[in-house]
Formats: structure tokens, sequence, C-alpha cells
């Protein structure tokens, strides 16, 4: 529907980030990529993935960097400070993972003392649950665990000692913001069963650094749950914890990937509304809720932009003569209807690899809401695209 231009290279496997962070520079100029290797299992620790660097101007491509830490849902975890010439990442040193800078013009790296999973907007600081345990709810996002099929846990319960760290980069110091016990102390509902163990999953400051969104997974000796998606807000001290909104059954709902709106006020996530999941917004407290279509169904990882007036997300993958396929979709909400910018094979969905090796469209924005990045394997390998969407928006 769209122009669809490929930006990475054809000599290798290429990811962004999650689809809640723009893999852009700040000046919209260099594009953060991870190559990561070409595997049909599942990834070793120690293995190295590599960042890169491309300059969508002059349509060059730089390796600055190579890291234990990755995983094919997030590449490198890469995202930019409030300047083109700090890029940050996370590597496994002494054992743990950790957070690192790189500094594009000095070619110079600096580590830290706390993980990585979200940098401020101002760049002073970063917020991270311990990568390693990132793994245990969901393969493929902190970094390939020592044992696949055992990696470390945490003892049962909500723990008062483990939680989100924020380093601060200035002085190299760590605090623990707030404990599983802190978060987990505000659920509204008696969980089904004794015995759970809490872990913290997706954390995201709002584009004002003012709130910040976390995720709350709880995993059961019986397997209820588990991947169940539990979203809080809190101040960005750590304060004014605030349980947002569920689905029917909020210890293993049907619904997922919140995102902040840019207002840093409401999120959006998908939910499921009466046997259908739907795209919703709500306030950072819970209130304000709403559904954003009553007739289109809520799919993938969806993004809005400031006026509300467009929504964008990909589809779950679908089968078309042999080959699985994801949709970009382009949703004008005030007209309540989609456009089809364009459907892109993937890598096929295998049975016990499918939460490491899957292949995910995880659209996103350039800063003026013109042009959408997103992941796709026409031939089998992993790339970037870009549509422009200029001409429709």
């Amino acid at each position: 529907m769209v122009p669809i231009t490929q930006v990475t290279p054809e000599d290798g496997s290429y990811v962004s980030t999650y689809y809640d962070v723009s893999s852009l520079s700040r000046s919209q100029r260099y594009l953060a990529v991870t190559r990561v290797p070409k595997l049909n299992r599942v990834p070793y620790f120690g293995e190295l993935a590599h960042v890169c660097v491309i300059d969508l101007k002059e349509q060059t491509i730089e390796q600055v960097f190579s890291t234990k830490a990755w995983g094919y849902q997030v590449g490198a975890n890469l995202e930019w400070g409030p300047t083109d010439r700090y890029l940050y990442t996370n590597d496994v040193i002494d054992g743990v993972g950790v957070c690192v800078e790189i500094d594009l013009e000095t070619n110079r790296t600096k580590a830290f003392v706390g993980p990585k999973y979200n940098i401020s907007p101002d760049g002073k600081n970063v917020l991270g649950f311990p990568l390693e345990l990132l793994n245990v709810t969901q393969q493929g996002y902190g970094y390939p665990s020592k044992s696949f099929d055992n990696p470390h846990k945490l003892p049962v319960g909500a723990s008062t000692k483990e939680g989100i760290w924020r380093t601060d980069l200035e002085t190299n110091t760590k605090t623990l913001l707030v404990s599983l016990f802190d978060v987990a102390s505000k659920i509204p509902e008696q969980a089904p069963e004794r015995d759970g163990t809490f872990y913290f999953w997706h954390t995201k400051y709002n584009n004002q650094g003012t709130r910040i969104m976390q995720v709350l997974r709880c995993l059961f000796p019986s397997g209820y749950g588990g991947r169940n998606a539990m979203v809080f807000t809190f101040d960005s001290d750590g304060d004014n914890i605030n349980f947002t909104v569920g689905a029917p059954d909020i210890w293993n709902s049907m619904g997922g990937h919140p995102n902040w709106h840019p207002d840093g006020n409401h999120l959006i996530r998908n939910i499921l509304i009466d046997g259908t999941v739907r795209f919703c917004q709500f306030k950072y407290d819970g209130s304000e809720f709403k559904i954003l279509s009553e007739t289109l169904e809520g799919t993938g990882h969806p993004r809005i932009e400031p006026s509300s007036n467009y929504l964008m997300t990909d589809s779950y993958p679908t089968s078309y003569e042999g080959v699985q396929e994801v949709a970009i979709r382009l949703i004008d909400l005030k007209a309540d209807k989609e456009h089809i910018l364009c459907k892109m094979p993937t890598l096929p969905r295998t049975n016990i690899e499918y939460a490491t090796l899957r292949l995910d469209g995880h659209p996103f924005w350039n800063n003026d809401y013109t042009k959408i990045f997103f992941q796709g394997a026409p031939k089998g390998q992993r790339q970037i695209f870009m549509a422009d969407i200029s001409s429709i928006v």
C-alpha cells in the first residue's frame, strides 16, 4: 500500500529492540540494530551478538560492540541517550548482566553496576530487573541462560530484596527503586494458589520521565498463570504504586503489550473483552478506561501517536500458501478503519523454540510519525524495513 524499503544489508540477520522503544537516534539519522546469530536452536550462554549502527543518510553500517547479553525478541536492548553520541546496551561481566555505554565518537565503552531495561528520557539513569531473571517467565529478553531448562530462579513469594534497580549513570551507583513485594502487595485480588513466585517483566518510563510502567508476573507450582501480565505504574521515585486494569482473570489474563500513550498520563494495551481482544486505553491509575475500537480486533504490539488519531500495530502470524506472514496495520481511530500497509513473511513458529526464535513485527514510528520501521524475513533472514506512510497520514 505504501513504499517499503529494506534498511538492513543482506550480509546478516538483524533485529531492532522491543516494539516500545525506537531504535532511531535523536536526530533520526542513525538506526541501532543487533546482528544476531542465525540459529535454528536456542542460543547458548556466552554466544555473541553484534551491535551495529546504520547511517540512513549515507546507507552505511558499522559494528561498534559485541555482547553476550541479547535475545531474539529485544536484540541487545539498544537505546540512545539524549544525543547521537551515546548508545546503551548490556553485557555479561563477571557473570552479571550490566548496562554498557558506547561512546560513538571515541569508540570507548563504560560498564555500570546495574542492569538496563530502559533508560530515562534525560539519559541520567537506567532501570532494570536482573537480566538473568527475565528468562524465567519467558525466554528471549534478558540474555541466554546458562541452562535453558533451568534458568536462575527466585525463592517462593515476593522478594523484599529484589526488584527494579535504578543505576545513576553519573555516580555509577544503584539503588532498589521498588521491590517485588512493594508491587505485589498492591494486587487487588487474592492469588488462586499458594506458593507463587513473583517476577518483574517489562519496565518503561513515560516520555516525560515522571512515571514508570511495570509488568508483574507470577509462577505457580501447578503451572497456572505465569505468563499473565499485571500492569502497574509508579512515580519515578518509586512512590504512588497503582494497579491499572485487569482482564476478567487478572492472574491468567488474555491480552498484553502495554505501552505508554505519548501524553504520559495514559496507557494502551490489548485486553480481552467479552471474548475478543480489543485495543484499550486507561489512565495510569486505572481510571478513564475506554475501548479504542469496538469493531477492530486488537493484535500484536500497538503504539499510538500524540493526537490519538492513529494507532499502528502488527498482526499475529497467519499462513498463506505455506508461508507464515505478519501484517503491519495502521488504524485510523477517528474513522474506525484499518489500512494494511503490507504483509511480510516471518520465521515459522516452532514448538519448543517458539518463545525464543520467533520473529514478531515489533513496529515503531519515527519522530514525526510519517514512517514505520518493522521486522520481517522475506528470504528466511531477519531484516528491518521502513514503510513511508506520509501519503496517508
